[in-house]
């Protein structure tokens, strides 16, 4: 499987630190788990793809460079969005991202 190096970096920076995080290949990338769950996941053009509040899913795909993922020519499920690359360049919008998924996973994993 392949995914982005240097998105995959990114998100390993980002989440240095978690001893509840771990990264496995999967959805044609490369996944971040924390506490047992996909949080995010970076893949081989550079896109982030996001689990978050469903709730939040039609406020957040308004955001620059956000949409509906797509696996096997299938639409997934409310609660994952995928960002292409120009739209994490800056490191504000990255991390925006990146605390979507953990908030959203903080939530899931205290039931």
């Amino acid at each position: 499987m392949a995914y982005d190096p240097d998105l995959a970096g990114r998100i390993r920076q980002a989440l240095s630190g978690r001893a509840d995080s771990r990264e496995v290949k999967m959805f044609g990338g490369l996944s971040f788990m924390i506490n047992g769950k996909i949080a995010v996941t970076a893949n081989a053009l550079g896109r982030l793809m996001v689990r978050c509040d469903p709730e939040r899913a039609t406020e957040l795909l308004k955001r620059q460079g956000a949409h509906w993922p797509e696996m096997r020519g299938k639409p997934m499920s409310r609660g994952w969005i995928v960002i292409d690359a120009p739209a994490l360049a800056s490191e504000k919008a990255f991390h925006s991202w990146i605390q979507e998924a953990l908030t959203y996973n903080k939530k899931v994993t205290s039931k």
